[in-house]
């Protein structure tokens, strides 16, 4: 198995005794080598229970969220999935994992650049990746059949909801800067459903529909 891979069947079981329990969710974690999503000096810890910092201030959530959020999501394999904030591509491979396709937006060219690069290497060829604002969707491959957010922001903006599918579903994390909680919309039709679930803590969502800076 190698060092690594005991490391994540470690990471593993500690999800499932924090109450993740979607056994796709659980495998796909055990597959993707999160360790390769980090920077060099926190290879290391790649696979503790606790967030890591990537380049221009953003963070790669802890196996937790990223487990947690992604069975939320309730993905089925013919899904089509828009992930706002994608970061270093990590749960981008995961849902990669466990759905049609993902298309990915994330603010920082560089790091759009890399998670590319990271997930060509481990010949994900499901994904598409770009620099935009993500709280502006993605409209020309929308509808989506999930929206999933990794940033806070005030209120869901108004195009993600848009361009969400019937019987989609939309999960970010609402509040203020310091602390969210993570909001479950459901669409029927025209109607939404809204959800409150767990606290969170998400660095902001900047762009026309997020926070200014």
């Amino acid at each position: 198995m190698g060092e690594y891979g005991i490391q994540r069947e470690r990471m593993v079981r500690e999800l499932e005794a924090r109450g993740v329990s979607d056994p796709r969710v659980l495998d796909a974690m055990r597959q993707v080598p999160r360790h390769l999503f980090v920077g060099p000096p926190f290879v290391a810890q790649a696979y503790g229970s606790f967030s890591l910092p990537t380049e221009a201030d953003q963070t790669l959530s802890q196996p937790y969220v990223v487990g947690r959020t992604t069975e939320l999501l309730e993905l089925d394999a013919e899904h089509v999935v828009l992930e706002v904030g994608s970061g270093t591509g990590y749960q981008t491979a995961i849902l990669a994992r466990l759905c049609r396709w993902v298309f990915g937006m994330e603010r920082v060219p560089s790091l759009v650049s890399a998670s590319i690069e990271r997930l060509r290497d481990l010949k994900v060829d499901n994904v598409k990746i770009q620099a935009f604002d993500g709280t502006l969707g993605w409209s020309e491959n929308a509808p989506f059949d999930r929206i999933l957010v990794t940033a806070s922001v005030r209120r869901v903006p108004p195009p993600l909801l848009e361009q969400l599918s019937s019987k989609g579903r939309l999960l970010l994390p609402e509040g203020n800067r310091t602390s969210q909680r993570l909001v479950l919309y459901t669409r029927a039709g025209r109607r939404f459903e809204r959800h409150v679930g767990e606290e969170a803590a998400f660095v902001p969502l900047i762009g026309r529909h997020g926070w200014s800076s």
